[in-house]
């Protein structure tokens, strides 16, 4: 294999960083991310739509503004090509520093656009300029986190460590669930979506400040720094993982794709179906979303240690499995337009699916070597979630014509069925060392 040596990494610190801060500071960094995407993923269930692709055809307006939504996730792979190869060669920290701020200013850039009204066909061309950028932070974004957190940590506390960039994405619907529910109340529908939808994009100039002061202060990864010494970093790392693992990445990219499915259908799609369809006022449905997401948030930590403690592939293949059997009745739940039985059936369905994606960032890490890892772990997850941003405009289209929402339980449920076959098919990577490789 053809290996060369990569410009020196840059060393944060004098000293390595304690796992426990890495660790925060990965979380901080996920949480920042996934605020940006999902004030985007609001935006575009509620307020978008008429501003940027006005039609007389209300469903044609959600069906744009969702495939909007849907085009970060094409960039995602380019930016895990793109970060990752950054990061396998010159060091995980530099590649997330640049995640951060391209996310932080696509993000801000948004909150500036003028509209249709304003500025015709340009405004939609500029919104889908942003949202590329957006996919490409995204896609360098998550690999790093968990590689980081995931690479400091013991090696009998991995899942653990690596799961904090996990806690990322549902704090980060949260926070933008709270900043959105909280300007539209402030200002009033009118107001809102005149200027009001501006005001979560532009807040987002805060939080990338604190961001990379954090970052800032986290030196590189030891083992990758340990793999640069002893030159054993690829050449081109896209190229050699695949070329190398070709099984790994296809037995990854189902796993993820299951989970990630049932969470874009449930914290984008169900938010824009509940107000338009069954007339649940916009702010229930996104507390029931922030419902969902909550439990998912509180439970990653006990998840992981119960990976820890009895490996990784069992615990995942029942939480597959477990995923694949409550989607059906959770989504069919939506039938009742009752927000509490709503609220229960998405909640009750984050139980086994924290078991999936709460450990997935350490498990992808055990399952490729330090010289490829990046590249390994970030394209199989982003693969994923390019297959997974589809849900909600596939989703819009399924029930278009009135048909009921228990086939958007069936459409999870197969994704999620194929993560629990792929599992079973899966090595043990419990024991495996960081450094091999």
């Amino acid at each position: 294999m053809s290996v060369s040596s990569p410009p020196a990494p840059v060393r944060a610190t004098a000293t390595p960083t304690s796992p426990a801060r890495v660790a925060v500071a990965s979380l901080v960094g996920t949480t920042i991310e996934y605020y940006d995407f999902s004030v985007y993923a609001m935006a575009a269930s509620l307020t978008l739509g008429p501003l940027f692709f006005p039609s007389d055809y209300a469903t044609a307006s959600t069906l744009a503004a969702f495939a909007t939504f849907a085009v970060a996730f094409v960039a995602r792979p380019l930016g895990s090509a793109l970060f990752s190869t950054i990061g396998d060669r010159v060091g995980r920290r530099r590649s997330l520093l640049i995640c951060l701020l391209l996310m932080g200013c696509s993000t801000v850039a948004i909150g500036l656009l003028p509209t249709f009204e304003t500025a015709g066909v340009a405004a939609p061309v500029l919104l889908v300029v942003c949202r590329i950028l957006q996919g490409l932070a995204v896609g360098g974004e998550w690999g790093g986190a968990v590689l980081l957190a995931t690479e400091h940590a013991p090696s009998n506390r991995r899942v653990i460590f690596g799961s904090f960039p996990q806690i990322g994405p549902p704090l980060g619907f949260l926070l933008a669930a709270g900043v959105f529910t909280t300007t539209s109340t402030l200002t009033g529908p009118d107001a809102f979506l005149a200027w009001g939808w501006r005001v979560p994009f532009l807040l987002s100039v805060v939080m990338v400040g604190a961001g990379l002061w954090v970052r800032l202060r986290v030196s590189e990864s030891p083992v990758f720094e340990e793999a640069a010494d002893k030159k054993e970093l690829a050449r081109a790392p896209m190229i050699a993982v695949f070329r190398e693992f070709p099984l790994r990445i296809l037995m990854a990219i189902p796993v993820a794709l299951g989970g990630l499915t049932t969470w874009f259908l449930i914290t984008t799609f169900s938010i824009s179906y509940g107000a338009k369809t069954l007339h649940i006022p916009a702010q229930t449905m996104v507390l029931i979303a922030c419902a969902a997401a909550a439990t998912h948030a509180v439970l990653i930590i006990p998840a992981a240690l119960v990976i820890e403690r009895f490996g990784r592939k069992m615990p995942m293949i029942a939480g597959s499995a477990g995923v694949s059997l409550l989607v059906i009745p959770a989504f069919s739940l939506l039938e009742t337009a009752d927000p509490v039985l709503i609220a229960i059936g998405f909640s009750l369905t984050m139980i086994p699916f924290t078991l999936v994606l709460g450990p997935i960032g350490a498990w992808l890490a055990e399952l490729f070597p330090t010289r490829v890892r990046y590249a390994g772990a970030s394209t199989s997850f982003m693969l994923a979630s390019l297959l997974a941003g589809a849900a909600p405009l596939a989703a819009t289209s399924l029930v278009a014509d009135g048909r009921s929402p228990l086939v958007l339980g069936l459409y999870a449920c197969g994704f999620a069925l194929l993560g629990t076959i792929a599992l079973l098919f899966s090595p043990e990577t419990k024991s495996r060392s960081l450094q091999a490789g």
